[in-house]
């Protein structure tokens, strides 16, 4: 299915890399449900973007199934098709500032619950609630957004990354049991993004330093990361599935 054709839904769209995925898509003519969790303004502010033809913004916390449910059920409604593609972006409240993370020694089990709530918890709810619609339409794509930290822990910040490498795990599953029904399951990880608000905490000279041991010299912004989402909803990748793809300049190489 063209990208053109798909309703994409995108969880943690008001604001951050959500928002430049979100650009990425509708720059190919998809259909867009902008979920939104706290960041109404900033949401609506990006469907009014699109107009009413091409996106609306919809409210709902991910680590709860109902409200997702009924987020899908309002996309389904106001475009009357089923969502073919989802992009789970959204995260738990986490400031990426290596000085303030919690240590090895007195890491709570609670921090990780929350990430994995947020993270592991919010994809499954997500893609519970929009395979119905996929099976209905013969087609998905499902993109969960990682990390390249469980490969390269040059920060361990070890709630989050233990989240994110579940993830994959769970990416990698879901491929296996959805493949038959012709839907798809990747992931694209990045390292540290300049600038999103959740690295807005990030010190200059750790930007300077990741960029410095990349091949490209530089790192990652959100709009370079979010054009490479595109691929695994594309038909370019139609035979490829299970995948991790790692866009952060080089740094980490498979």
């Amino acid at each position: 299915m063209l990208i053109k054709d798909q309703i994409v839904l995108i969880t943690g769209a008001g604001r951050g890399l959500g928002a430049d995925v979100a650009r990425s898509f509708a720059r190919e003519g998809a259909r867009l449900v902008l979920n939104y969790r706290n960041s109404e303004a900033a949401a609506q502010e990006l469907a009014s973007e699109f107009g009413a033809e091409r996106a609306i913004a919809l409210q709902a916390d991910v680590t709860d199934a109902g409200q997702v449910s009924e987020l899908v059920r309002a996309g389904v409604k106001h475009f009357g098709a089923p969502i073919t593609t989802v992009i789970n972006n959204a995260l738990p409240d986490f400031s990426f500032n290596g000085d303030a993370r919690s240590k090895a020694e007195v890491i709570a089990y609670a921090e990780f619950g929350t990430q994995f709530s947020g993270i592991v918890g919010g994809a499954l709810n997500t893609i519970q609630a929009t395979l119905p619609g996929m099976k209905e339409a013969g087609f998905g794509a499902i993109v969960n957004v990682g990390t390249n930290l469980f490969q390269n822990p040059v920060v361990p910040y070890h709630d989050y990354t233990a989240a994110k490498a579940a993830l994959l795990a769970l990416t990698r599953t879901f491929a296996a049991d959805l493949g038959p029904e012709n839907i798809r399951v990747n992931m694209v990880s990045g390292g540290l993004l300049r600038t999103t608000d959740a690295s807005s905490a990030t010190p200059e000279e750790v930007f300077d330093l990741i960029a410095s041991g990349t091949p490209l010299r530089k790192v990652t912004t959100p709009a370079e990361f979010a054009d490479a989402a595109l691929f695994f909803a594309s038909p370019w990748s139609r035979a490829v599935t299970g995948q991790n793809l790692v866009v952060d300049g080089g740094l980490v190489m498979n």
